[in-house]
């Protein structure tokens, strides 16, 4: 488990990360967003004991990253943003490197490095030198050497940065097969693939926490009135006059009438769910449903809304805790 408390980092008279206080849980995939220059590569550096925070303390597994970084860095696989990669090298002598840099000695240095190489994907190019790679390869020999030693944390730093959509496929699914077996943080600025592969999502903006949970939890607690998506057959007129009479009912907007199929929104009191006794109303009318689901903020409205709130990080407001 992560354990980040009461962080902070100044560069100079530059704060970057203010107050960061959050946990990781054993196991959980944590996507971790914000907006560029909002503090998350200095956070994930600070986390793997890269650079000391100003103030503030990281527990790895319970134990203090500042008081005994070579145990707690052994606990965490690391993949920044631009790997460490030697393009001189092969794959296979620079994970050779990397085990003797992490202490992997005897038969099970290339036990270890075969291991890693399998997961990773990489039995076509260990003869390669990672100069002559695709991007999409060389992230992979990223991945890998953050693999070696077993690690039961990976922070990964923006691991699909550059590579074309079939990389981009190749590394999540890469990453997926890792979860539950790891914990791991994720940083990424696309965020589909965020919604995808992460059950937890933080979100910081200029140092400072402004919201966490899962993508759904965020989404209802940002939403000031429950929305319903319908898709039915009948006279909008009729169905809005109707509907307009349930309690708790506050708009009721047409998006779309083609082929006598009416497509709107209703938008009701937040905490109340009228599903039932808009289906009642709706039959009792005779006007079929074809469709009904709740309408809730995107990951993106999620983001774009929280990182544009500037009253929220000038008064340390932290929505991720109403």
């Amino acid at each position: 488990m992560i354990e980040i408390i009461n962080v902070t980092k100044y560069y100079g008279s530059h704060i970057a990360v203010k107050d960061l206080t959050f946990t990781v849980k054993k196991g959980e995939v944590m996507g971790f967003l914000g907006p560029n220059g909002a503090g998350k590569s200095t956070t994930m550096r600070i986390i793997t004991g890269y650079m000391p925070p100003t103030r503030g303390r990281v527990l790895i597994d319970g134990i203090d990253v500042l008081k005994d970084p070579m145990r707690a860095k052994k606990r965490i696989g690391y993949l920044p943003e631009s790997p460490p990669l030697y393009r001189d090298m092969t794959v296979k002598e620079y994970l050779l490197l990397v085990c003797d840099l992490k202490g992997i000695k005897g038969r099970k240095k290339e036990m270890e490095t075969n291991r890693v190489i399998g997961i990773s994907g990489l039995e076509q190019v260990t003869k390669r030198l990672i100069g002559n790679l695709s991007k999409g390869y060389k992230q992979r020999v990223g991945l890998a050497q953050a693999l070696l030693g077993d690690p039961g944390i990976l922070v990964l730093d923006e691991p699909t940065t550059g590579l074309d959509p079939k990389q981009i496929k190749e590394i999540r699914s890469l990453i997926k097969k890792l979860a539950g077996n790891k914990t791991v943080i994720l940083s990424s600025h696309i965020l589909p693939e965020v919604n995808a592969i992460c059950e937890k999502i933080i979100i910081i903006n200029k140092g400072r926490l402004v919201a966490s949970g899962s993508a759904d939890e965020i989404s209802m607690r940002l939403q000031s009135r429950e929305s319903i998506y319908v898709k039915a057959k009948g006279d909008f007129k009729k169905i809005a006059n109707t509907l307009q009479k349930i309690k708790g009912m506050q708009s009721i907007n047409q998006i779309s009438d083609e082929a006598e199929v009416l497509e709107f929104n209703v938008e009701f009191e937040k905490g109340r769910d009228l599903r039932e006794e808009l289906f009642y109303a709706m039959a009792e009318m005779g006007c079929p449903i074809l469709e009904m689901k709740p309408n809730k903020l995107s990951l993106e409205d999620v983001f774009v809304k929280l990182t544009t709130q500037e009253k929220v990080v000038e008064t340390g407001e932290d929505l991720g805790s109403l």
